[in-house]
């Protein structure tokens, strides 16, 4: 209801506001304090960018981080939306509740916009890279973006290391003292393996007023660590804020590095199929490194085409079980996957469910557990075929984890649950039979194993 009246309120906006065919404005509070101005382009590609201009958290610089920028992205077929975001004075949530409730209007406004819903971007500059990364990291899915473009961000709420009045407004005064507070609002603390989207940096070496090594340098680190795609391009003099302006000297290699790589991050196709890999460590990718684009369901993306669109909501040493050590299902992964309204599920979970402490306590549970799974994902309005799959083999017993439980009581159990369900079982068991696929700890697949696992479960998706 609240976004049918959110359109609502959009159109009538639009309506009353219109400037030209293809620019105007609508109010994202019904006061009109905050607003986007949108520049919709002549030939629509499906992408879309929601753009957070800086100031400090006490201004906007609305020109040359804003406005200057709509002919650029015009161009290249991607709509444009300034946003005019209010000052938090303190109350963080103001400017974040403006910036996510933009991202939802662009999306629930896609059909009569021509954007693409699973292909909108943030941009951010300074502090409005502050406020476009934290809404990168910090959001539920509907809210999330895409992907974020990031120019000479504060990242660090810490004053000593990023801006000071940017802490302070966002923060206030006793927030910016609280460690808690800084450190969850730090967003290099924040990323998230799969989660956070891909995320591009642009920034001088010689910024003084947002120090690279502190702000863009963390947020790529922490983007690296997780295996997540991130680029970083630091030109050699510009200082801080620099921004459309064309009088700097690397204004148009900046213009033709931005256009790069947006030309390598293309989207999925609005109707694609939608694919959810529900999973653990082994989903996740782990000891895999940059996962993804080398862990199964990036090989099962490459595989699969454009006409599929595949997600990796895999975390690591996670459980069937919600008596486990680590239940799967009060992760951000699990609602991800659900708010993501997936076509297809498979589900690869029980290997640390065999561990010999979770097991011996709580395995009559597991088809129970694994049914409230199942049940969760049929009520979703997708309606998405479910393919279980049996754990791969551990070739070796490793932190509790032993094959044997594997074969005797876990994918028994499976195999239940797949009868009584009537759903399809991808034998993964005996995908993985050489240890030359598997990593030092004979538990997780490397890059090789993950690619046999990938064309197993390409083969049930597409040939079913």
């Amino acid at each position: 209801m609240k976004r049918l009246l959110l359109f609502a309120c959009a159109l009538v906006a639009m309506t009353v506001q219109a400037q030209t065919a293809r620019k105007f404005t609508v109010n994202i509070t019904p006061d009109g304090a905050s607003n986007m101005v949108a520049y919709l382009p002549d030939m629509p590609t499906g992408r879309a960018v929601v753009d957070c201009p800086g100031g400090g958290y006490s201004h906007l610089a609305l020109q040359h981080e804003g406005h200057d920028w709509a002919e650029y992205f015009n161009k290249q077929g991607i709509a444009y939306f300034v946003l005019t975001y209010r000052m938090p004075k303190g109350d963080r949530n103001i400017p974040l509740g403006d910036a996510q409730a933009a991202i939802r209007m662009v999306r629930d406004s896609a059909d009569f916009w021509h954007v693409n819903p699973y292909d909108v971007g943030i941009m951010g500059f300074s502090a409005g890279g502050h406020l476009a990364s934290s809404v990168s990291t910090h959001s539920e899915f509907d809210c999330r973006p895409n992907f974020s473009i990031l120019f000479y961000p504060v990242i660090s709420m810490n004053p000593r290391e990023g801006h000071r009045g940017s802490s302070e407004g966002f923060l206030g005064k006793d927030g910016m003292e609280n460690e808690q507070l800084v450190k969850q609002w730090s967003n290099q603390n924040a990323v998230r393996r799969h989660l956070t989207p891909p995320a591009v940096i642009f920034t001088a070496s010689d910024d003084q007023v947002v120090p690279v090594v502190n702000n863009c340098l963390r947020y790529y680190e922490s983007m690296r660590r997780a295996g997540n795609d991130c680029a970083m391009y630091v030109y050699p003099t510009g200082g801080h804020g620099f921004g459309f302006r064309d009088s700097w000297p690397y204004h148009q290699q900046m213009l033709n590095d931005l256009t790069t790589w947006l030309d390598t991050h293309k989207a999925p196709r609005r109707d694609a199929i939608r694919v959810a890999c529900i999973g653990n460590s082994i989903t996740d990718g782990s000891g895999i490194d940059m996962a993804d684009l080398k862990g199964y369901p990036a090989q099962l993306q490459k595989i699969l085409g454009k006409g599929y669109h595949v997600k990796n909501y895999g975390v690591g040493a996670r459980t069937m079980l919600n008596n486990g050590d680590h239940p799967y299902m009060i992760e951000q992964a699990w609602r991800d996957a659900q708010a993501f309204q997936p076509n297809i599920v498979v589900i690869k979970l029980g290997t640390n469910d065999s561990k010999d402490f979770i097991w011996s306590k709580h395995s009559k549970e597991f088809a129970r557990d694994m049914q409230t799974m199942i049940n969760t994902l049929r009520k979703l309005p997708s309606n998405p075929q479910i393919y279980l799959c049996t754990p791969i083999k551990a070739f070796r017993d490793q932190w509790g984890i032993t094959d044997s439980v594997i074969v005797n009581g876990v994918i028994p159990a499976i195999q239940q649950v797949a009868k009584k369900n009537k759903l399809p079982i991808i034998d993964l068991h005996a995908v993985l039979t050489d240890e030359a696929s598997m990593t030092r700890d004979m538990i997780h697949p490397n890059e090789k194993g993950a690619g046999q696992m990938a064309k197993a479960i390409a083969d049930a998706i597409k040939f079913k």
